[in-house]
């Protein structure tokens, strides 16, 4: 959820104004104490108890906003492009709020999805709850999951739930009050009332039981008390053993102990935000990564992303070349990658503020684009073809030209995949420190061409400019 399009300095003495910025500031006051101390000290958590299925370190996530995916913004215009997003690679697709949306005290001629008004009906605008069953049926014909966004921490200031007052949380005068001071579109839920627990966990389990949905996101998730969370999960699990819940927070370990099974990489997005607009160096996303690493048990999964709906578009950001290589990034790393409402084919249009309140449709044939469906296809098949990107290890590799370029090894018992990226706009040469550089071959990537006159350990990079290459450890 996002509540304004500014981004403000991080500053203790102001108040956050988005939610991003909230998220944003837990993940960046942890990275920094860190760094403080020095990341070798880090002590690694290694209490995780649950195990997440099989199948989502293999899953590629479509975000999906109803209101603006498609010319007609509802449900059916889903569903009429299941074989698109299946032919790219997505195998789980995660619906932004579809339930009816507030009306007072909204912001723009909409309002966000994220100020619900009945948790247990369909925005009538997105069509009807058999269009919701039949867009899961469809989803479920082609082997791919469908995940519910859910607002556990908030309503709009007309919710049906405001017929019970004792429902949400008062200041000292009594009077209903916003989660936080700068989401005045929303009311604030108070779990210390016992009844709004059973409320939301029966809510889930209608949506998982009714309609046959494959899990949830959870907005805001540190919002809610993680004892909810943990209830919520053991409940959902007797209903569907291999329900999926994602954590919209980031550096919060306890969470993926019981509760989550993935949860949203925001300080690795910061740091790169930071890199692209050269403020500081790209080994600092090796030291953001590191710092996550320590910080959470061995094997927790985070979401990895470079555009959501709650940022600017990443080609607006980075332009084409560089939000190309920002996604190359996340596509190659650990984690499970996610792609967001047409940024497959480089769409610019508006997000965030103004586009969560108000209907901006995505433009699906824009010009001057490479042929990045393509391109991301070929890197999703790569990435699902070799465990080595889902289930090996990452082990960053030195180099020469680390103000510019990350490079890293994916590898398993199998294959080593050597991965290059420029994330700067200057041409860069250098060379990797590797100690063995023998055996490796360029990986062919679609409509990217194969760099004939490397020879490594030595490279040259393009701006924005990356390289794959592979060699096989079993002969």
């Amino acid at each position: 959820m996002l509540h304004t399009g500014s981004t403000q300095p991080l500053n203790s003495m102001k108040i956050i104004q988005s939610k991003r910025q909230w998220l944003l500031a837990v993940a960046f006051i942890g990275w920094l104490m860190m760094s403080l101390v020095g990341i070798c000290a880090a002590e690694t958590n290694t209490s995780i108890i649950r195990t997440t299925p099989g199948w989502l370190r293999k899953s590629v996530v479509y975000e999906i906003f109803p209101r603006n995916f498609s010319r007609d913004g509802n449900l059916n215009g889903i569903t009429a492009q299941l074989d698109e997003l299946k032919d790219l690679g997505v195998n789980v697709l995660w619906l932004m709020p579809i339930q009816p949306i507030g009306e007072k005290m909204k912001k723009g001629s909409i309002g966000s999805p994220f100020a619900v008004r009945d948790f247990y009906a369909i925005n009538p605008d997105y069509g009807t709850t058999n269009d919701f069953k039949r867009l899961i049926q469809e989803a479920h014909q082609r082997d791919m999951k469908v995940v519910m966004d859910i607002v556990a921490g908030q309503t709009s200031w007309d919710s049906v739930l405001m017929n019970h007052p004792d429902f949400y949380l008062h200041d000292t005068n009594g009077a209903i009050i916003p989660p936080d001071p700068a989401w005045t579109d929303v009311a604030g839920l108070n779990y210390k009332n016992p009844q709004v627990r059973d409320y939301m966990i029966g809510m889930m389990e209608y949506w998982l039981k009714d309609f046959g949905v494959d899990g949830f996101r959870c907005d805001v998730a540190p919002t809610v008390p993680v004892s909810f969370w943990e209830t919520a999960r053991a409940d959902l699990a007797k209903i569907n053993p291999q329900v999926i819940i994602l954590a919209d927070a980031g550096a919060r370990p306890e969470l993926l102990q019981k509760a989550f099974d993935v949860d949203s990489s925001w300080a690795l997005i910061s740091t790169l935000d930071l890199v692209m607009k050269s403020v500081v160096p790209a080994y600092y996303v090796r030291e953001s990564w590191e710092h996550t690493y320590q910080q959470f048990p061995k094997g927790a999964l985070h979401l990895r992303f470079s555009d959501n709906h709650e940022e600017t578009r990443a080609v607006a950001r980075y332009g084409i070349n560089g939000a190309l290589a920002a996604q190359v990034l996340m596509l190659t790393l650990d984690g499970v990658p996610l792609f967001y409402n047409g940024m497959e084919v480089g769409d610019a249009t508006e997000s965030a503020d103004p586009a969560l309140f108000e209907k901006m449709p995505v433009f699906w044939h824009p010009g001057g684009r490479p042929p990045l469906r393509d391109i991301y296809r070929d890197l999703i098949q790569l990435r699902k073809q070799n465990a080595a990107f889902t289930s090996g290890d990452v082990v960053w590799q030195g180099n020469t030209a680390s103000g510019e370029i990350v490079s890293f090894l994916r590898r398993d018992a199998q294959d080593e995949f050597l991965v290059l990226i420029n994330l700067s706009n200057q041409r860069v040469g250098g060379s990797v420190e590797l100690s063995d550089a023998g055996g490796f071959e360029p990986v062919k990537i679609s409509n990217q061409p194969i760099p004939v006159d490397t020879v490594l350990p030595n490279f040259e990079l393009t701006g924005y400019g990356w390289q794959i290459f592979h060699r096989s450890l079993s002969q």
